[in-house]
């Protein structure tokens, strides 16, 4: 064989022919050239100084330019401002004959969009092997990189939803055990106490402080089912409240009378300084009394004997400030973004010195917000007191009812003693409560106001009652073992108005929902009244029902 001969070039697997130096270097351009154009991916040449010397039609896809555009240009057209020290080390690694494999960057568009490449560079040598340009090759990785950052930020999300159900059910299980405790210790002194009065065995003296003791906590007792309650209302959007132009003043002033006796045991001073400026703000005095309390009450529990709590109001543009502060331990930095959360309490363990269920400053912003107020919290830190302000919209200048302040309804231990010089003289009442405790109270109650009482333990009972004689007042439970109330009212309204079809009923339940009271009233009750209750209101209740005035 001459040795004018060349290697046979291998197509497809099959030996072709062989053919002169000319024609095999012009065919191998050919295929080469036919390569370059048709890949997907941008293959682009370039001198060691950032010239582009080559641009195929996938880089004219990829990158905007048309070749025409392209080359001649330096390849910086292609690289964001922010990565510009990139094109420096490229080129020191090819100086050096490295080759950059699938080194993944960002690139810059002709029309200023970036995208998300995979780049190999590769040195291009002369015939003496020397290093004289490059060839890039740049895949387009922008939707694998979305793929990636899509499940990266799926992951995130996975994440912090499994810290949220673990923080949550850590929460949940400290507010369950905190409810659990609160509730038993005020049960636990009633409970012993009432044992020990039932012995027999207490002075006089004793027995005024057992009955004082029993109930205070009974008090407390009420005020923390109140309060969830409160919270569960507004929580579902059922909370009633009676919104008018009020007197900020009268609110105020009810609190701190309210906190002014626990502040006195306590030695914390409480000052006020109130704008004497004519202003009203609208809404509902009990409510916004019930804001004003909770945080003096908080303030004076956590505010060390020797210590002061203040109460500034003034106006600021058209928002009227309440603002309270005090001397007290203050607010951790890291616990002052959870200080409105509900259940959330500084301390949370076993030891803690302050008891409560965590919900007083969360009723405290629900109630100002809806209020279309603000309420925010600040602290220097530990030790170094807290401030709380409320801001709220300020209304034109309203005639105020002198009777508007009133006293928060669930806060009963301020309100004054119950009236029993209130008569009932003559009055037929029946009263149905599976309790015998809540019997005997009620009658032994209302027949000190002068009624005539007659009790019945169950709904047959009742009726057993009412074929005895038809009463001017029906006042019945409503969760009973066999027939409960609901059932009673049903049947009794089928009766005939002589067999007492009409009574005036009274709903005396610790059912004490919106929902509850509805559907007592729309099962035939006049009147829903929660337990416990205030033997003047229930006084009142009565004598209103029976069309009587109070004698």
């Amino acid at each position: 064989m001459s040795n004018d001969k060349q290697p046979s070039i291998q197509l497809g697997g099959q030996l072709n022919t062989e053919w002169s130096t000319g024609n095999s270097l012009e065919l191998a351009a050919s295929w080469l050239s036919a390569i370059v154009e048709s890949a997907d991916d941008a293959i682009v040449t370039k001198t060691l100084e950032g010239i582009i010397t080559s641009w195929n039609r996938g880089a004219e896809r990829m990158f905007g330019y048309t070749a025409d555009e392209a080359i001649g240009q330096p390849v910086t057209i292609l690289i964001p401002a922010d990565h510009i020290d990139e094109e420096r080390t490229i080129i020191a690694r090819l100086r050096a004959g490295e080759r950059i494999e699938h080194y993944e960057t960002v690139r810059l568009r002709k029309d200023g969009t970036l995208l998300d490449i995979s780049l190999t560079v590769s040195p291009i040598r002369d015939a003496n092997n020397k290093v004289i340009g490059a060839s890039k090759i740049a895949r387009d990785i922008s939707q694998r990189k979305q793929v990636e950052k899509t499940l990266q930020e799926q992951s995130e999300m996975n994440e912090r939803l499994y810290r949220e159900a673990q923080e949550s059910g850590r929460v949940k299980e400290e507010f369950l055990a905190t409810v659990s405790h609160e509730l038993r210790t005020p049960l636990n002194a009633i409970l012993g106490w009432a044992r020990i009065l039932r012995s027999g065995k207490l002075k006089e003296d004793e027995v005024a402080r057992a009955l004082e003791t029993i109930e205070r906590n009974a008090r407390a007792q009420a005020q923390l089912i109140e309060d969830l309650l409160d919270v569960s209302r507004i929580i579902t959007g059922k909370l009633r409240m009676d919104v008018r132009p009020i007197d900020p003043n009268g609110f105020i002033e009810a609190a701190i009378d309210a906190v002014n006796p626990a502040a006195e045991a306590k030695g914390v001073r409480v000052q006020k300084i109130m704008d004497t400026g004519v202003v009203t703000v609208p809404g509902d005095p009990i409510r916004l009394q019930q804001v004003v309390w909770n945080l003096l009450a908080n303030a004076i529990k956590f505010t060390p004997r020797g210590g002061w709590v203040q109460v500034r109001m003034e106006r600021v543009d058209s928002q009227l400030q309440i603002i309270v502060a005090d001397s007290g331990q203050g607010i951790p930095p890291e616990f002052l973004p959870h200080v409105f959360d509900r259940f959330r309490q500084i301390d949370q363990s076993s030891t803690r010195q302050h008891g409560g269920l965590g919900l007083g400053l969360a009723l405290v912003r629900h109630l100002v917000e809806l209020h279309g107020g603000s309420v925010a919290a600040a602290s220097p830190g530990p030790e170094q007191g807290a401030t709380f302000t409320i801001a709220l919209p300020v209304a034109p200048v309203y005639h105020v009812d002198p009777n508007g302040s009133q006293v928060h309804p669930i806060a009963r231990n301020r309100l004054p003693p119950a009236d029993y010089s209130a008569r009932l003289d003559g009055l037929e009442i029946l009263v149905v409560d599976d309790e015998h405790d809540t019997r005997e109270l009620l009658r032994t109650s209302l027949v000190e106001c002068g009624a005539h009482v007659t009790v019945a333990g169950s709904v047959n009972e009742a009726f057993a009652a009412f074929a005895t004689s038809v009463p001017d007042v029906l006042i019945s439970d409503i969760g009973m073992p066999e027939d409960d109330g609901y059932e009673l009212i049903r049947r009794l309204r089928a009766l005939p108005l002589e067999g007492g079809g009409k009574v005036p009923a009274i709903a005396l339940t610790a059912y004490a929902r919106v929902e509850d009271r509805l559907k007592a009233l729309r099962a035939g009750f006049q009147m829903h009244v929660p337990k416990p209750v205030e033997l003047a209101e229930l006084v009142t209740v009565v004598a209103s029902v029976a069309g009587r005035s109070l004698k």
